[in-house]
């Protein structure tokens, strides 16, 4: 039977007290150490909240793609994507992110929260051009708070344990998914053979 946790008071009396540490770790700006797991990352996802929902997106590029500007200032380039832009809608309505950082082989990920702006100028977007190709905008986050999250979640899923990896041909395409999706008005066979032509070719 379902017994919906209702109060701040009767989750805590469920968990208890936190550890010293894990109050100590979170801090208002980057650390040396902080900025030295920012700058090995080629991953993060990116939540935002807006009118219209909820929305955690996926970035990633070579690592160090995320720019520290300062210590309480990070700068994210949009590269290319579906154009459906879900996270800066949300970003325009309400200026709150997170982010969590991940870093091949490390255990360890980093949380931070803070509050992202939209810029075009295009000095900033050139100054992360790849293969002569810029970004439309880049986000500039300024720091609320930011601390590492500890090695559990990611030892209980073995996510970098070659072991674990799971066939490609083992689960459905994303051609598969989107004709299941759109009850076959898009997707299926030619859209994966399109799409592994494509892909290559629009990383930027």
């Amino acid at each position: 039977m379902s017994r919906p946790v209702t109060g701040p008071a009767e989750l805590e009396a469920l968990y208890g007290e936190p550890g010293a540490a894990s109050i100590a770790k979170e801090v208002p700006a980057l650390t040396p150490g902080y900025r030295a797991l920012i700058e090995a990352s080629p991953f993060l996802i990116l939540a935002t909240s807006g009118p219209g929902g909820l929305d955690a997106s996926p970035r990633g590029d070579g690592p160090g793609f995320v720019r520290v500007a300062d210590d309480r200032t990070l700068l994210i380039p949009d590269r290319r994507g579906n154009n459906r832009i879900d996270s800066l809608r949300n970003i325009l309505a309400d200026p709150r992110v997170g982010l969590l950082f991940l870093v091949p082989g490390l255990n360890e990920t980093l949380r931070v929260n803070g509050r992202a702006v939209i810029d075009s100028d295009p000095a900033l977007c050139e100054s992360f051009a790849v293969d002569g190709k810029a970004p439309k905008t880049v986000l500039v986050v300024t720091i609320d708070t930011v601390f590492f999250q500890c090695s559990r979640a990611l030892l209980r899923s073995r996510l970098w344990d070659p072991a674990a990896q799971v066939p490609r041909a083992s689960l459905p395409s994303a051609g598969a998914l989107l004709a299941e999706a759109s009850a076959g008005r898009e997707g299926g066979d030619a859209y994966d053979r399109s799409l592994a032509e494509r892909i290559p070719k629009t990383l930027y």
